[in-house]
């Protein structure tokens, strides 16, 4: 059950994120958001730890403002992935990826049940 709270959570991100950044846009109606939002959380298991990990020296160099990048990158992943959803540039992308941090970042305690 978590983990498709998760992907309701990555597909109602991304639609926040095309509707509110002029970059990002997305065809389709709400299954193909809740594709969507399975890649992007299959990305985020699978590949960006790995990336995370062989751009360490980059992290501790920048003080981990590298994760724009790291999440820009796997939003654009995400874009090479899906046919109905283009991003204009990689600067979009790092916009688009920093907002579904946040907003992930926000929302997620709404989401996860407590563990006691």
């Amino acid at each position: 059950m978590r983990i498709l709270a998760r992907i309701l959570l990555n597909g109602v991100g991304l639609w926040a994120a095309a509707a509110l950044l002029p970059g990002l846009h997305w065809e389709g109606g709400l299954l193909y958001l809740l594709v969507a939002g399975f890649v992007i959380g299959l990305i985020n298991v699978f590949v960006k730890p790995i990336v995370s990990a062989l751009s360490c020296p980059l992290l501790i160099l920048t003080l981990g403002l590298f994760y724009l990048v790291i999440n820009g990158a796997m939003l654009w992943l995400a874009d090479l992935l899906l046919d109905k959803f283009h991003i204009d540039s990689f600067l979009w992308a790092i916009a688009g990826g920093l907002f579904l941090g946040v907003f992930n970042l926000l929302l997620k305690p709404l989401v996860e049940a407590k563990e006691d």
